[in-house]
């Protein structure tokens, strides 16, 4: 019980707002040193954080993150983002609704060169919510688009909480075939994930478009006749759609194809991401600076987590918190699904008070490993997890996309609007996952056929 205790005195303190990082370090060692005084914990396990934080510094897959990062703001400071945004609005203008389908498939292509839900949602609520208030469109219709699309970085390659979803999965994964005495045993990549999740973040897009096109066809009081005011010329809007887009098939292909390795491909999105840039006549030594600068400082934020989330997971394990959680999870009435249901409800609960980071680096390690003994299939489980805290972030009243738009637009528009707004697609997103429980294939078909 102890282990819970400490569980709840760290979600306590984060609730105080606390950084997260040094929370779930300091917190951790407090606890550790308490619990010394009364034989609870051995303070020689503690011995094992050098190596620990060695190990993630060192490993290869987790090098693709910063790289990926340069990636996506890249595109975004050099404006390819938001010449790509014009550029779709001119192609869908004829269409009902034209102007919320773009903002989804942008958001969608954004997504897959940004891959963090943060800084989509907050360059599509800069480029987008404009546009679509002077359009007329409803506030409640522009904000759930706008934060739908932005958290597809949840789920569409090359996302980072896939890339540190793949390298958790696959500890998992090992650990539960220990469990079961397996010792032939097989492994899961960040490649493996990537393509799980190629017909999900597809499905969820087209579900998201052919809601918009409902709603102008019936409500056209909510999302009225959209007037593109720069026509793109054929040419144009080919040229504005090839070079991101060549760009991010390019990275997710060699990936899928087992050409190259994550981090490999993730630094000829970087380099990529630089040349197109140079070529649209977007770069200078100002914009290189400022990429630099913010993808050092997001890379920085996500790694001082993870060596905090490796400090608890130690301290947690140590207090025999994953035997406890064993234990409760073995005795639970219900069949396998029923189990799996109380972690998925768990894990989205946790979303609203917690980032994606800490929850993957916190509690998917302590419940993966029994969920897997128990004959899941490991990118399933993986896929599931994704989608399940991109739907906990766009919750009412405490999801982090919200936050984040609420920071960029404008101070009258209500925050009951952005609610009201993006239920509908939380609906989407349950129907997805009940769509993904019940034809498993969705996101094992692919990896199946390529990975064998």
């Amino acid at each position: 019980m102890l282990s819970m205790l400490l569980f709840i005195f760290v979600i306590f303190i984060l609730m105080l707002g606390y950084p997260v990082a040094f929370t779930l370090s300091g917190v951790s060692i407090i606890f550790a040193i308490i619990c010394s005084f009364t034989n609870n914990f051995d303070l020689t396990l503690l011995f094992a954080l050098p190596s620990r934080i060695f190990g993630i510094i060192t490993n290869e897959t987790l090098v693709a993150i910063p790289m990926f990062i340069f990636m996506g703001i890249m595109l975004e400071k050099s404006k390819i983002a938001e010449r790509l945004l014009e550029a779709m609005s001119s192609l869908f203008s004829k269409v009902k609704g034209g102007l919320g389908i773009s903002v989804i498939i942008v958001g969608a292509l954004l997504a897959a060169s940004t891959g963090i839900v943060g800084a989509t949602v907050v360059t599509m609520g800069l480029l987008s919510l404009p546009t679509m208030l002077k359009q007329k469109y409803d506030v409640k219709i522009a904000t759930g688009t706008i934060l739908a699309s932005g958290t597809l970085g949840q789920i569409i390659p090359p996302s980072i909480i896939l890339i540190l979803l793949g390298d958790v999965m696959s500890s998992s994964y090992q650990e539960a075939q220990n469990m079961l005495g397996i010792f032939s045993q097989e492994s899961i990549s960040v490649g493996d994930l990537f393509a799980g999740a190629i017909f999900p973040g597809l499905i969820l897009v087209g579900l998201y478009i052919i809601y918009i096109v409902y709603i102008a066809h019936f409500r056209s009081d909510l999302i009225p006749e959209y007037k593109s005011k720069k026509n793109f010329t054929a040419k144009e809007i080919i040229l504005s759609l090839y070079s991101p887009l060549f760009l991010i098939l390019i990275v997710l292909g060699v990936i899928i194809l087992g050409i190259a390795t994550p981090t490999e491909a993730s630094s000829f999105g970087a380099i990529g991401s630089t040349l197109l840039a140079f070529i649209n006549k977007k770069l200078n030594l100002e914009i290189l600076r400022d990429v630099v600068i913010q993808a050092s400082k997001i890379t920085s934020m996500i790694f001082i987590l993870l060596i905090g989330a490796t400090i608890f997971s130690l301290v947690f394990r140590g207090l025999e918190g994953d035997i406890f959680i064993n234990n409760t999870l073995s005795n639970l009435p219900g069949d396998i699904y029923f189990k799996l249901s109380i972690v998925m409800f768990a894990i989205f609960l946790l979303g609203f008070i917690l980032d994606f980071i800490e929850i993957t680096y916190v509690v998917i390690p302590v419940v993966a490993p029994i969920l897997l003994s128990m004959g899941i299939d490991p990118v399933w489980l993986g896929i599931l997890i994704a989608i399940n805290l991109q739907t906990s972030f766009l919750t009412p009243p405490f999801g982090f996309a919200i936050f984040y738009l609420k920071s960029v637009i404008p101070k009258d528009i209500q925050t009951v609007d952005i609610y009201k707004g993006v239920i509908p697609f939380i609906v989407i997103q349950i129907i997805t996952i009940i769509l993904i429980i019940i034809v498993p294939e969705i996101t094992t078909w692919l990896p199946n056929k390529i990975f064998g």
